[in-house]
């Protein structure tokens, strides 16, 4: 009997896009949740050691790009080597917002984000953002989701 109730969850899978200076990069997040009524904030977890996190920190600007699932490719680019070491964006689909932050041509969609405040949440951060803008790109797509990945064997269970 498995004793572990939330490996259950289905989550969707983001890429998060930011922005400080002239550094970028982007990750795979799945933790992630709508915290007041009508999508005004949301909350973030980012993994504490990835490169992300500290242009986050430092910039205090997200952008969340909702994954469809044609784009599975993104999970080892994005998700499984750093940012610190590979550019992230060489080959990828993707435009700069009016802050300068990239969001990703070919997902679903993206919302634009500023970070409000965070807290300490295990091996995670969790971002509090308010969000400024949603935008639809490919309304037609499917949703990228955690047991499509794990269908999949992109990710293990």
């Amino acid at each position: 009997m498995p004793r572990r109730l939330l490996k259950y969850k289905n989550y969707d899978v983001h890429a998060i896009t930011t922005v400080a200076g002239n550094r970028r990069n982007a990750n795979i997040v799945t933790w992630l949740t709508q915290t007041a009524m009508g999508g005004k904030v949301v909350a973030v977890a980012l993994y504490k050691v990835d490169y992300t996190i500290e242009l986050v920190r430092e910039s205090g600007l997200l952008t969340i790009n909702l994954l469809s699932t044609e784009q599975t490719s993104l999970i080892r680019k994005l998700g499984q080597q750093s940012g610190r070491d590979h550019d992230k964006f060489k080959r990828l689909p993707y435009a700069l917002d009016e802050r300068g932050c990239p969001y990703l041509t070919e997902a679903i969609g993206y919302v634009q984000c500023n970070v409000l405040h965070s807290t300490d949440a295990g091996d995670h951060e969790l971002f509090i953002c308010e969000v400024l803008k949603q935008h639809v790109l490919n309304p037609d797509k499917t949703v990228m989701t955690y047991q499509f990945l794990k269908e999949k064997k992109l990710v293990r269970g």
